[in-house]
C-alpha cells in the first residue's frame, strides 16, 4: 500500500460540503480502514462516518457521479476480506446504531445497520426477547455486517442463521432508489423497485430446475447469492433473503427488521472429553440426536494455548480434566432446568456407550457456563496468539460437510496439511459439520502463499466430494469467491453475475466480492505484500525477552500480533478500550493504533511516520490503562507501544510539552514544591489563576490539581515488632506529597498485623524513591532508567535480607513487573518485581501462608470498590477481595467499570478533559451516585481524584478501611 493510490479530492470536497458526515481521507485514517480480520490490505479511497441515513444516500449519489465505488462497513471483523477495497468506505458504527422500533407482541424489531449485536440484546433484555444469531464476535459485530455476511453463530441448530431471522430490509439501490425487500415482492409492479422485483422473480422461475440441484443441502451454506430464495413455492418469496450474504455488493441497508426469540432462562452445559480428535468427530452425529442447542469442538492446540493465557487459565484449570485431545461443549436449553439436567445425564450415558465413560464435566451454574463459553468465543484470537511469523491463516475454515462424513473429512484434511508441511487447529461448530481450521503459514513468504492456494484447492475438492459447502459461515469476500465455479459450476456463477448486473450495472457496490473476484492468493492484495518490509528500528524498550520476531528486537512482531478481529471494540465488560468507548472512533481503538504503527514502521505512511504529528494524535487518547495487555487475547500492549512512539518523537524533535514535563519531573521537584505548598495550592482557589495557568501549562481549568501537603510522610527508621515478619514500605511520590495519611495508615495496619516496617529510602534521602512511570508516560525512558537505578540501590540491602516491599499505588508497584523489566537493567529488576507487592496483595498472601489469621478486625457497613486498571490488567483484584473478606461486618460490591478516565495525568489535560469525563460517566460515576450510603474505596490515586471531582464524594484508600477495621476489632496475627 502506498500513497500513490491517491485521494479523490473532488470526492472529498463534495462529501464535506454536501453531507454532515465525518470525512477521512488522510493516509493514517485510510490506513486504519485498509484491513479487516482477513489476510488482505487494500487502501480505500476515503472513509465517511455518516451521522444520518441522508448522509449515506448523499454519499452514494456523490460517489456514483464521481465514478467511485462504495463499501459499507460495520465492525470490520470480516475474515474473508469483504470489507476492504479501493472504494469509499462507509462506517455505520458510530452514529447509525439505534433500535428504531420494537414490538414485543410480534417479537420483532427494526434496527439501523450499525448496531452491535450485544448492544441490541442489552437493550432488548427487559422485553424478555433477544436476537439469537450468536456469533462469537457479538461484542463488536453489527447487525448490518451480520446480514451482509449471512452470519450463523453457535446455536444455529435451534435458531437458524441470519437468512432465517431477517424479515425485511429497507435499502437503497446503487442508482439511489429506495426499496423495501420483504415477502411482498409480488405486489411490487411499478417503478425501478417493481421492475427489479419482477425480474428477480422471473429468474427464480426460469432457473428453478438448475437452482434446485446447484447447491449442497448442508445447513451451513452461505456462498454466493442466495438465489434459492427466489424459487417459487407455496410461500411468498422474501427478497430480504437475497441481501443476506450479499456482502454489500447489491444495495445499502438502511433499516433491518429482525425476528426475535424468547430469552432462554435455563441452560446446562456438558464438557465431553475425548482421547482422540477423531472420536470427538465421530461422536457429534450421535450427540445431536439428544437435541442440544450447541455442540462446539475445541482441540488440543486451543486447549493448551488457552491454558497459557492468564485470563483463561482459571477456567481451563477448573473444567478441563487431564490432557484431552479434544473437547465437545454440549449445551441444552429447554424451558425447564430439570429437563436440561436429565439430558446431561443422557449425554453421560451416551459417552459411556461410545467408549468414553466418566468423560463429561457437568456445569449448571450460569456464571461458570458463561466463563467456558467466553473461552470458546475467544477461540479465534487464542489461536492467533502465536508469536512466530507463521500464523493460523483463515481461508478454508468455513467448510461444512455432513455430520456422517465429519471424522473422515477432518482426518483427510489433516493429512493434506501434513503433506504441505503444516498443521491446523480445529474448533467451532461440530453440531452442523462446520469446523474452523487454520493451517499455520507465513504469508510474508511467496512459497507459503502458494501453499495456501494448493491447500485450498485440495480442501475444496474434498468438500465437494462429500457434498459439502466451501463457504459455511464467514462469507466469500476475496478469499472464497474465486472458488464458486469449482463448487457450483459455471452456470451458477453466471446466475450470480446476472443478479449482480441487474442490481448494479456500473459495478459501484463493493466490487470484487462474490462475482468477478481477483485470485485469492494475489499477494499484492495481502497485508504482507511482496514489498512489505520493516527496516531495523531503534527502540527505547527491550522487546527481546517477550519472544517476538522482527525488527526492533521484536517490536515489529509485537505490533503485528494485532489480527484486526476487533475484540478491543467491545462496549461493555472489562476495561479495553476506554477511549474508544468514549469516542467510537477507529483511531482511538487498540486495533486502529496497531494498524497505524504497523504501517508506519513498514514505511507505508511516509518517512519517519513513527514520530509524526499524526502518530502522536493516534496515541493521544490512549490512557495506558494496560487493559489490552490482558484482555487482548493476542497480547497487543499498546501502553508500551505508546512509550515507543513518544520516545521516537522526543528523539526526533527533542521537545516535550510543558504539561508533560511538569508531570514527568514531578518526583524530582516535589520536595521543593511541597515547601511552597500554600503558593502551589493557590492555583485552585484564587479567581482567574486556573484559567491563566491552563494557557501556560495545559492543565484544564475545570480541574482542581492535587493539593500539596505541608506535613509529609517520612519514615526514618524501622518501626514495630517482627512477630509475623519484616516488610519495607515503598512510599511513592503521590501519596507522600498529596495523601500522606494513606501511608501512615498502612504503617499502622502492618504494625498491628505483627510486622516490623522498614523505610525504603535512597542514600541521599532528599526525596522518595520512584518507579519511573511519570517519565515513561512522557517517553523519557533514559530518565526512567535513572529513577529505577536509584530504586534498585535503595532496595538492594532489603532484598538481600529477603524483606518484602509493600506499596500503595498500583501504577507504581506494577511498573516493576512490566516496563521496568524492559529497560535493559538485568535480573536485579526481576528480583525487585518478585519482592514487591501492593498492600492488599501482601496481606492476602500472608493470610494464605498462615501468618495472618482472619478476621483482622471489624467494620460495619457497605463499600463500593473500584479497581485500578493496572490491578485488573495484572489480575490482582482477587487479592483485594480476599483481603477485604478478612474484615468482619463488611459488605463489598465491586463496580463493573472500565477506566475511571483520569489515568494518571490524562484527565488533567485541557484537551483531554472531556474524554476523561466521558469515560467516568460510562459506568463509574453513575454507580457511585446511585449508592450514596456506601463508602467508596479505590487504590489508585488518580481514580480517587476522578471520583471526588465527579461526585463530590471522598473516596478512601484500602489502607483506611483496614486501619478502621483493626481499630474496631482485634487483629488476627499468627503466633510467633
Amino acid at each position: 500500500m502506498t500513497e500513490a493510490i491517491g485521494v479523490n479530492h473532488a470526492l472529498a470536497e463534495r462529501l464535506r460540503r454536501e453531507t454532515t458526515a465525518e470525512v477521512l481521507v488522510d493516509a493514517f485514517s485510510r490506513g486504519r480502514y485498509a484491513t479487516d480480520a482477513s489476510i488482505y490490505q487494500i487502501m480505500p479511497l476515503g472513509v465517511i462516518v455518516p451521522r444520518t441515513l441522508e448522509d449515506v444516500r448523499t454519499a452514494l449519489a456523490i460517489a456514483r457521479e464521481e465514478g467511485v465505488s462504495v463499501l459499507p462497513r460495520g465492525g470490520g471483523t470480516s475474515q474473508s476480506g469483504q470489507t476492504v477495497g479501493r472504494s469509499l468506505v462507509i462506517d455505520y458504527t458510530k452514529h447509525l446504531n439505534r433500535i428504531v422500533s420494537a414490538d414485543k407482541d410480534e417479537a420483532t424489531c427494526v434496527v439501523e445497520p450499525g448496531i452491535v449485536l450485544d448492544d441490541l440484546n442489552r437493550q432488548l433484555r427487559a422485553s424478555g426477547l433477544f436476537f439469537p444469531v450468536d456469533v462469537s464476535t457479538s461484542a463488536r459485530a453489527t447487525i448490518g455486517g451480520m446480514t451482509g455476511n449471512n452470519s450463523c453463530g453457535t446455536r444455529s441448530l435451534r435458531y437458524g442463521i441470519m437468512r432465517d431471522n431477517v424479515m425485511a430490509i429497507d435499502a437503497v439501490l446503487p442508482d439511489g432508489t429506495p426499496m423495501r425487500f420483504d415477502d411482498g415482492a409480488e405486489s411490487l409492479v411499478d417503478g425501478v423497485a417493481g421492475r427489479l422485483a419482477s425480474d428477480l422473480l422471473a429468474l427464480g422461475t426460469r432457473e428453478a430446475d438448475h437452482i434446485r440441484t446447484a447447491f449442497p443441502t448442508v445447513s451451513r451454506r452461505v456462498g454466493g447469492y442466495l438465489i434459492d430464495a427466489l424459487l417459487p413455492s407455496n410461500r411468498p418469496v422474501n427478497l430480504a433473503t437475497l441481501l443476506c450474504g450479499a456482502e454489500g455488493t447489491l444495495a445499502l441497508s438502511e433499516r433491518i427488521t429482525l425476528k426475535l426469540s424468547p430469552v432462554t432462562r435455563n441452560r446446562a452445559l456438558g464438557i465431553c472429553h475425548f482421547p482422540t480428535f477423531r472420536r470427538a468427530m465421530e461422536a457429534a452425529q450421535h450427540i445431536v440426536k439428544l437435541a442440544p442447542v450447541a455442540v462446539e469442538v475445541v482441540d488440543r492446540t486451543l486447549i493448551e494455548l488457552a491454558r497459557d493465557i492468564a485470563m483463561f487459565r482459571p477456567v481451563m484449570d477448573a473444567h478441563v480434566r487431564g490432557k484431552p485431545d479434544a473437547l465437545l461443549l454440549v449445551e441444552f436449553a429447554e424451558p425447564e432446568q430439570a429437563e436440561n439436567v436429565r439430558r446431561l445425564k443422557q449425554l453421560a450415558e451416551l459417552m459411556g456407550d461410545l467408549g468414553t465413560p466418566d468423560a463429561v464435566v457437568e456445569i449448571t451454574d450460569g456464571l461458570e457456563q458463561a466463563a467456558v463459553w467466553g473461552v470458546r468465543a475467544a477461540g479465534l484470537n487464542i489461536m492467533m496468539s502465536m508469536k512466530s511469523d507463521g500464523k493460523p491463516v483463515s481461508f478454508i475454515e468455513d467448510c461444512a460437510v455432513p455430520l456422517e462424513n465429519l471424522a473422515d473429512y477432518t482426518e483427510r484434511l489433516t493429512e493434506v496439511f501434513r503433506r504441505h508441511g503444516t498443521t491446523g487447529t480445529w474448533y467451532a461448530h461440530a453440531s452442523v459439520g462446520c469446523l474452523h481450521v487454520r493451517p499455520v503459514l507465513n504469508l510474508k513468504l511467496k512459497k507459503d502463499a502458494a501453499t495456501m492456494r494448493a491447500i485450498a484447492e485440495e480442501a475444496f475438492a474434498l468438500v465437494k466430494a462429500y457434498k459439502g459447502s466451501h463457504s459455511g459461515e464467514h462469507g466469500d469476500g476475496l478469499v472464497r469467491s474465486e472458488f464458486h465455479e469449482l463448487m457450483y459450476g459455471r452456470r451458477t456463477v453466471e446466475l450470480f453475475e446476472e443478479v449482480k448486473d441487474r442490481f448494479d450495472p456500473k459495478g459501484l457496490m463493493n466490487p470484487g466480492k462474490i462475482v468477478r473476484p481477483p485470485r485469492m492468493n494475489d499477494r499484492t492484495l495481502f497485508r504482507y505484500a511482496p514489498t512489505y518490509a520493516v527496516p531495523e528500528l531503534r527502540t527505547a524498550l527491550d522487546w527481546t525477552p517477550h519472544g517476538y520476531a522482527g525488527a526492533g528486537g521484536g517490536l515489529q512482531g509485537a505490533v503485528e500480533m494485532c489480527n484486526n478481529n476487533g475484540e478491543c471494540r467491545k462496549l461493555v465488560g472489562g476495561v479495553m478500550c476506554p477511549s474508544y468507548r468514549a469516542t467510537r472512533n477507529e483511531r482511538d481503538v487498540t486495533r486502529g493504533r496497531a494498524n497505524a504503527l504497523r504501517l508506519a514502521i513498514s514505511g507505508q505512511l511516509g518517512p519517519d511516520a513513527m514520530a509524526s504529528d499524526e502518530m502522536l494524535e493516534a496515541m493521544k487518547l490512549c490512557v495506558s490503562c494496560k487493559a489490552c495487555r490482558r484482555e487482548c487475547p493476542t497480547g497487543v500492549d499498546m501502553a508500551k507501544m505508546k512509550i515507543e512512539v513518544l520516545a521516537a518523537r522526543h528523539r526526533r524533535t527533542g521537545h516535550v510539552s510543558l504539561r508533560d514535563r511538569l508531570v514527568a519531573y514531578l518526583p524530582r521537584y516535589a520536595p521543593s514544591a511541597a515547601r511552597l505548598a500554600p503558593l502551589m495550592n493557590a492555583r485552585n482557589w484564587l479567581p482567574g489563576v486556573a484559567k491563566l495557568a491552563e494557557r501556560v501549562t495545559g492543565f484544564s481549568a475545570q480541574r482542581k490539581l492535587p493539593v500539596w501537603r505541608g506535613k509529609l510522610f517520612r519514615l526514618d527508621a524501622p518501626v514495630g515488632e517482627a512477630r509475623a515478619g519484616e516488610v519495607a514500605l515503598f512510599a511513592d511520590t503521590f501519596n507522600t506529597y498529596f495523601e500522606p495519611e494513606s501511608l501512615w495508615e498502612s504503617v499502622e495496619v502492618l504494625i498491628a498485623l505483627g510486622y516490623r516496617v522498614h523505610p525504603l529510602s535512597a542514600a541521599d534521602s532528599r526525596r522518595p524513591v520512584c518507579c519511573g512511570r511519570t517519565f515513561l508516560s512522557a517517553g523519557l525512558v533514559d530518565e526512567a532508567r535513572t529513577e529505577l537505578r536509584r530504586m534498585l540501590e535503595a532496595a538492594r540491602p532489603l532484598l538481600d535480607k529477603g524483606i518484602a516491599i509493600v506499596g500503595l499505588e498500583p501504577s507504581c508497584v506494577l511498573t516493576f513487573r512490566d516496563e521496568a523489566t524492559m529497560l535493559g537493567m538485568g535480573d536485579e529488576v526481576k528480583r525487585l518485581a518478585g519482592a514487591t507487592r501492593l498492600l492488599d496483595e501482601f496481606i492476602a498472601g500472608e493470610a494464605a501462608a498462615g501468618r495472618i489469621k482472619g478476621p483482622i478486625g471489624r467494620r460495619e457497613g457497605r463499600i463500593l470498590l473500584h479497581g485500578h486498571c493496572h490491578q485488573k490488567s495484572f489480575g490482582t483484584m482477587e487479592a483485594t477481595a480476599r483481603t477485604l473478606r478478612l474484615i468482619e461486618g463488611l459488605e463489598v460490591e465491586t463496580i463493573e467499570t472500565s477506566c475511571c478516565g483520569m489515568a494518571g495525568a490524562f484527565g488533567y489535560g485541557a484537551d483531554t478533559y472531556n474524554v476523561s469525563i466521558s469515560m467516568a460517566e460510562a459506568s463509574l460515576l453513575p454507580a457511585i451516585r446511585k449508592a450514596p450510603e456506601k463508602d467508596v474505596v479505590a487504590s489508585g490515586f488518580s481514580c480517587r481524584h476522578q471520583i471526588s471531582d465527579g461526585t463530590g464524594r471522598t473516596p478512601l484508600h484500602l489502607a483506611r478501611i483496614l486501619a478502621e477495621a483493626i481499630k474496631g476489632g482485634a487483629a488476627g496475627v499468627a503466633p510467633p
